[in-house]
């Protein structure tokens, strides 16, 4: 979406939608108070979300707000319509999507009964409109600027993991404050090294992507949406978690438990349950991701 001051309706059901983004933001193991990283330039990156005033959100613009800050790895708290910006002296740059809000307010309209008496109703009403975060804006004043964080320091990487990591030819880009592999783009996207705790935990976290980026179409094309319907994308969680301990343990790194993967317990236990041969499938599955990566050593 071009960057726009045009007021747009909001969604038929914004409340249905925000919930189902939350839903797949848990059953990705997207907990960003429990993730191995930190995002540089703010201090408080789960503060409520501002406006050009300063005045904080409420409600559900919190939380649409906050998933897109996070999607999109803003730093900034402050957010604003393009109008604003302009008002501002900022710019909106070319080509940055929006992000949708909404207001909602009632009004009171007078209608006349079958006996013709008038009576008045409240009626409510909600109304979407779109705001840029100051971190995509140019030439805001100094007070929207975040203080620049000191750089992130250098973290010593383990030798041999970023070997083995660059002969798979996997495309990893750094930057942001979310670790993902895109299918769509088929690259891995991961945090500065130096935002995580440590050398060890930067290498799972990259191992656990590779496990992901091995099923793309191009490569093992892996699947589970006919067996697992519903908790496809969980038990792929569990196919990475097990194939990432495959790998840590064939590197000599010592893996611990991601938190960030908890939210996948629940899925994990149901499928398991239901099914007594799932855990031997993830295993093949992990194992047969792990072999994929190794026979890339050769070159």
């Amino acid at each position: 979406m071009k960057a726009s001051s045009k007021t747009q309706a909001p969604k038929t059901d914004v409340y249905a939608r925000v919930t189902d983004k939350i839903v797949a933001d848990l059953e990705r193991g997207v907990r960003t108070w429990m993730r191995p990283w930190t995002v540089s330039g703010n201090p408080d990156p789960m503060g409520r979300p501002l406006r050009h005033n300063g005045t904080p959100y409420r409600g559900i613009n919190v939380v649409l707000l906050w998933s897109d800050a996070i999607d999109k790895g803003f730093r900034s708290p402050t957010w604003m319509t393009y109008k604003q910006a302009q008002e501002f002296g900022g710019q909106v740059r070319k080509g940055e999507s929006g992000s949708s809000v909404v207001y909602a307010d009632r009004y009171t309209k007078t209608e006349t009964n079958a006996q013709g008496e008038e009576a008045e109703r409240a009626i409510a009403f909600m109304k979407g409109y779109t705001v840029f975060n100051a971190d995509q804006i140019d030439g805001l004043p100094a007070r929207y600027q975040l203080t620049p964080s000191p750089a992130l320091p250098a973290m010593p990487l383990i030798d041999a993991a970023e070997i083995f990591f660059a002969k798979t030819g996997a495309v990893v880009r750094h930057g942001g404050g979310h670790a993902f592999f895109s299918p769509a783009a088929d690259l891995i996207q991961l945090p500065e090294p130096g935002a995580f705790r440590d050398p060890e935990s930067y290498a799972a976290t990259k191992a656990h992507e590779l496990i992901h980026w091995t099923g793309h179409e191009s490569r093992e094309a892996r699947t589970f949406g006919k067996r697992f319907g519903d908790e496809a994308y969980a038990f792929e969680e569990l196919v990475a978690e097990m194939g990432a301990a495959f790998l840590c343990a064939d590197l000599g790194i010592a893996l611990e438990v991601r938190e960030d993967h908890a939210a996948y317990l629940a899925h994990w236990l149901q499928v398991l349950k239901q099914d007594r041969r799932a855990i031997f499938t993830a295993a093949a599955h992990a194992q047969r991701a792990a072999d994929f990566l190794q026979s890339l050593q050769a070159g």
